[in-house]
């Protein structure tokens, strides 16, 4: 008699309150995610179960599905099975006929919006699932969600705020920027954007953080991601790893360059708003969603660049 295969073990990932005893910790590997939901006691305490049995084995589902991944997004054909695989390639497909793009710019958001469907049931008044800084929200009739703006992740200072409401589209927040935690083939500090949902704003995060940029500009240092992350899905393209003061033109030009990109994804129906932010300096494509506190670039009308102000210190 053959003995009977063994089915896989999955591994448990570590979770647990929070001090506060509110917010949920679930950590695997390189996923870091803080949970907070409201409503009923037991609703609340039944989906924190169903959140931690959903994220049980998602990473091990990712990696086994990491050649296709990694591989460059055809924007026709998908070349994964698993649901959240799936749900990271149609949020990069739109941007795969524009230039370069893998299904792991999606990874935060999506991992998240998995988490949080653990959340969509009667008592639940309102979640959301913190992935790094990428979040899935879930806002039922009547919630109502802040998220607060900052404009560099190493040395983060809240420059704006942004009040979500149940009967507005947005349901994703993403930042990218090259003094993130995730590479970036551009200049942006940061670049924050809300959409319907999170893996749609972390991939759309990524794209316009990229064409923040000042092309050929000698200061600006660049390293192929490869040399620095040997399995990195970007391969040998050159990432950014410094950037020299620039002048207020120059700022101006790189901004300008991103909020082309983002003013075109919000005519396509791809994100709601983005405010992207370089030395100081920020941009909105909606100054009402997206409020940006200090100095700020021309948002309306033909891209201007403003005049250099006398004595200030470049960031």
């Amino acid at each position: 008699m053959q003995p009977a295969p063994s089915l896989p073990v999955r591994r448990a990932p570590q979770a647990a309150l929070l001090p506060d005893g509110r917010r949920l910790h679930l950590q695997d590997g390189p996923i870091d995610l803080v949970i907070e939901a409201t409503g009923d006691e037991a609703a609340v305490r039944r989906a924190h179960g169903d959140a931690v049995e959903r994220f049980t084995g998602l990473l091990d589902g990712l990696c086994a599905e990491l050649p296709g991944l990694r591989a460059a997004a055809e924007a026709d054909r998908c070349p994964v099975r698993g649901q959240v695989a799936q749900r990271m390639w149609r949020a990069v497909a739109p941007f795969a006929r524009d230039g370069f793009i893998t299904p792991m710019a999606a990874v935060a958001g999506a991992v998240a919006e998995e988490v949080l469907l653990a959340f969509h049931r009667p008592g639940i008044t309102r979640a959301y699932v913190n992935n790094g800084g990428d979040i899935a929200l879930y806002l039922p009739q009547g919630a109502r969600f802040t998220v607060g703006l900052v404009d560099r992740p190493d040395a983060p200072r809240i420059v704006g705020t942004s009040a979500l409401a149940w009967d507005g589209p947005v349901r994703g927040v993403a930042t990218s920027g090259w003094r993130g935690r995730s590479f970036s083939l551009g200049i942006a500090d940061a670049v924050t954007i809300l959409a319907p949902t999170a893996a749609m704003a972390d991939a759309a995060a990524t794209v316009v953080a990229n064409a923040v940029d000042l092309p050929g500009h000698p200061g600006i240092v660049r390293v192929p991601a490869d040399t620095l992350q040997p399995d990195s899905d970007l391969g040998p393209r050159p990432v950014t790893r410094a950037v020299p003061a620039l002048t207020a033109a120059e700022r101006a030009l790189a901004l300008g360059h991103g909020l082309a990109l983002a003013r075109s994804l919000v005519t396509r129906g791809l994100i709601c708003a983005a405010a992207l932010h370089l030395q100081g300096e920020s941009a909105s494509t909606d100054p009402l969603s997206l409020p940006v506190d200090g100095n700020t670039v021309a948002v309306d009308g033909p891209f201007v660049p403003p005049e250099p102000e006398q004595g200030r210190a470049h960031a």
